[in-house]
């Protein structure tokens, strides 16, 4: 299983950015999807995560209303829109899958990890 994530960068505060995650090696229809970010010396954050058929969506507080999860299934590939982006959305991005249909919020859960995506956002 491969989960190659992109989109990451630099870019200032109230800015925005698109990641990207393509997924390949598991049946991409069967599993739910996740973004979880971290900062060096600190522990996982859920971010995000999206059901299988992507009729169930869930968000941190702390970027609901700010961020989006999108999957496209033809594709492979889940996506998480990132709007109004703030100094303390810096992080790597990370994208996962879990091999469920049914979504999950624990970090600890998912089954496979991409390599992660860098994301800083200046003040």
């Amino acid at each position: 299983v491969q989960l190659q994530a992109s989109g990451g960068g630099l870019v200032q505060a109230g800015g925005s950015l698109r990641l990207s995650c393509v997924a390949s090696g598991l049946t991409f229809s069967d599993d739910s999807m996740g973004w979880i970010r971290q900062v060096p010396g600190k522990e996982r954050e859920f971010v995000a995560a999206i059901s299988s058929s992507g009729s169930s969506t869930q968000y941190a507080d702390s970027v609901k209303g700010r961020f989006t999860i999108s999957r496209d299934n033809a594709k492979n590939t889940v996506y998480l829109q990132m709007n109004s982006l703030k100094p303390e959305d810096t992080a790597v991005y990370y994208c996962a899958a879990y091999g469920r249909r049914w979504l999950t919020t624990q970090p600890n859960a998912y089954d496979y990890w991409g390599q992660g995506t860098l994301v800083t956002v200046s003040s």
